[in-house]
C-alpha cells in the first residue's frame, strides 16, 4: 500500500453517502453526479454495496467485480443481513484491491454509494475500517447519512431516527451531514404536527414527547422515550439538511453544507458556474437558506387558526 512506499497520496476529496435500506443513496448518487458534472467539477461513484445490481449511474469502481452478495449467500449459505456482513468484512481484507482501482482516478471527487445496512454503521466495525483507511490514503471525506423525511409525521420514529443517527455519527467518526431525503414526499403519511424546522434543527423534543405520549400505546414508554430524548440533547449534534434530489437550490444548500464539512474549496470555474446555477434559480439573495422556504414548498398548510392547532395537540 502506498502508505508502506512512505509516498504521501494526493489530496482527493468526497463523500460516503450511508443510511438505512430506501433512504434514497443510489438516487442521490446519481443526482449529485450530475449536478457536480454540471458544476464542472470531475466525480467519480464508487459502488461499495455488493448487493446493488443494475446501478442507475455511471460507475468508475465497482464492489462487485471483487465480491457479491448473491455469490456470498450460494458459497456460504449465508441469508442477506450475514452475506452483506461478511461481503464488508472480505472488502477491508483485500484493501489493496481497493487502492488499486481508486489510483486509476486521479484529480477527481468521489462519492461511495454505500450499503443500506444500519448495523454496519451504528456497532459492526469493517465499513469504519475502510472510512480509517481512505483517510491514511489522504481522502477528505464527509459521511451524508439519509433517512426518509416522512418518518418527521411519526414522532416515535422520529426519535428512532434521531438515535440512529446520533448513534452513526459517533462509530463512524467522520464530518458528518444528516439529510431528510424525498423531500417532496414528506407528508404521504401524515401531517407534522410541528413547522419544519423544528425537526431540522431538532429542537425542544419535550414537546414531542408530549404529542407521543397522547398515544394510548406509547404513554406507557414514556420515561423511556422521555431518557432518549435527553441523550440526543445532551449531545446536540443532529440535526438535519432537507432534500428533494430534483430541487437545483435544495441539492446547493446540500452540497454547501457537505464542502464545508470536508473542507473543500471550489475552484474559479466552478464557483463562476455556481454563481449562474443560483442567479438563475434563486436571485441575488438565497430565499432556501431558511427551511421557511422548503416548507412553503412541500408542506401543506393547513389553514386552520392558532387556537383550533392548539386544540387539535
Amino acid at each position: 500500500m502506498s502508505s508502506q512506499t512512505g509516498v504521501t497520496p494526493p489530496l482527493r476529496f468526497g463523500q460516503v453517502v450511508i443510511g438505512p435500506p430506501g433512504s434514497g443513496k443510489t438516487t442521490y448518487c446519481q443526482g449529485m453526479q450530475e449536478f457536480l458534472t454540471h458544476l464542472g467539477r470531475k466525480v467519480v461513484v464508487v459502488n461499495m454495496d455488493p448487493a446493488n445490481e443494475g446501478l442507475p449511474y455511471s460507475c468508475g469502481v465497482d464492489i462487485s467485480e471483487l465480491v457479491t452478495l448473491d455469490d456470498v449467500m450460494e458459497g456460504l449459505k449465508l441469508g442477506p443481513n450475514g452475506g452483506l456482513l461478511y461481503c464488508m468484512d472480505y472488502v477491508e481484507a483485500n484493501l489493496d484491491w481497493l487502492e488499486n482501482k481508486l489510483k486509476q482516478h486521479s484529480d477527481c471527487y468521489f462519492l461511495f454509494d454505500c450499503p443500506g445496512q444500519v448495523e454496519l454503521y451504528t456497532h459492526q466495525t469493517s465499513v469504519k475500517n475502510i472510512f480509517s483507511q481512505l483517510a491514511k490514503w489522504n481522502f477528505r471525506l464527509t459521511a451524508v447519512h439519509l433517512v426518509d423525511s416522512h418518518y418527521c409525521a411519526d414522532p416515535a420514529k422520529f426519535i428512532s431516527v434521531l438515535c440512529t443517527s446520533l448513534s452513526t455519527m459517533l462509530h463512524v467518526e467522520l464530518p458528518h451531514v444528516n439529510i431528510l431525503s424525498k423531500m417532496d414526499l414528506i407528508e404521504q403519511y401524515g401531517k407534522l404536527a410541528f413547522n419544519l424546522d423544528f425537526y431540522t434543527e431538532v429542537m425542544d423534543l419535550t414537546y414531542l414527547l408530549d404529542h407521543l405520549a397522547a398515544d394510548p400505546f406509547f404513554k406507557k414508554f414514556h420515561h423511556l422515550n422521555e431518557k432518549l430524548a435527553e441523550v440526543i440533547q445532551d449531545y446536540s449534534l443532529v440535526s438535519f439538511v432537507p432534500l428533494n434530489v430534483q430541487d437545483k437550490e435544495s441539492m446547493i444548500q446540500v452540497l454547501r453544507a457537505v464542502d464545508k464539512a470536508n473542507g473543500y474549496c471550489f475552484g474559479d470555474l466552478e464557483e463562476r458556474n455556481l454563481q449562474a446555477m443560483m442567479s438563475a434559480a434563486v436571485g441575488a439573495d438565497f430565499q432556501f437558506d431558511s427551511t421557511l422556504g422548503v416548507q412553503e414548498r412541500y408542506v401543506e398548510t393547513s389553514g386552520k387558526t392558532v387556537e383550533e392547532e392548539m386544540m387539535d395537540l
